[in-house]
C-alpha cells in the first residue's frame, strides 16, 4: 500500500471559510474525508501549518521513507526558496497543487519557487487537483 502525505501551507486551514469565490465553500478537513474514502487503496495522512519551518520538519521527516507528497505551500509557493530546498533534498516524489489558478491571478503569484524540483503541477482545478495529484503519484511512482 503507497503512504502519501498531503501538506498544505499557511491559510488554507481557512478553506471554506476565505476567499470563497478563489477556493469554495468547503473545508480542507471536509474533502480530506472525501480523500480518504475514495483512495482507500492508499494509506494517505494529512499534515497542514502556518510555519515554513514546521512545513520543511514535517518534509525532512517524511521525505526519506514516504512514497509521495502532495504539496500546496499555499504564499510560501512564491517566496520560499527554503521550502524548494527541503523538497529537492529528498527522495520521495513531490507534486504541487494549487486550488486557483496562480497564473491568472495577481503578477506575484504567477511564479512558484517549487515547481522545478516538484514532478508535476496541478493548477486551477479546485479541490479535485488533489485527487489528481494522488492519482498521479499512485500510477507513476
Amino acid at each position: 500500500m503507497k503512504e502519501i502525505l498531503i501538506i498544505n501551507g499557511p491559510n488554507l486551514n481557512l478553506l471554506g471559510k476565505r476567499e470563497i469565490d478563489f477556493y469554495g465553500s468547503i473545508s480542507f478537513e471536509e474533502y480530506y474525508t472525501v480523500l480518504k474514502v475514495n483512495n482507500s487503496h492508499t494509506n494517505l495522512s494529512y499534515f497542514q501549518s502556518n510555519h515554513e519551518g514546521d512545513l520543511i520538519d514535517k518534509i525532512h521527516e517524511v521525505g526519506f521513507d514516504i512514497n509521495g507528497i502532495v504539496i500546496n505551500a499555499g504564499a510560501y509557493t512564491h517566496t520560499s526558496i527554503a521550502i524548494r530546498d527541503a523538497i529537492k533534498a529528498i527522495p520521495a516524489p513531490v507534486v504541487e497543487v494549487h486550488i486557483s489558478n496562480i497564473y491568472e491571478r495577481e503578477k506575484f503569484r504567477r511564479y512558484s519557487f517549487l515547481e522545478d524540483v516538484c514532478k508535476k503541477m496541478f493548477v486551477g482545478k479546485g479541490l479535485p487537483g488533489y485527487q489528481e495529484a494522488i492519482d498521479f503519484l499512485v500510477t507513476e511512482y
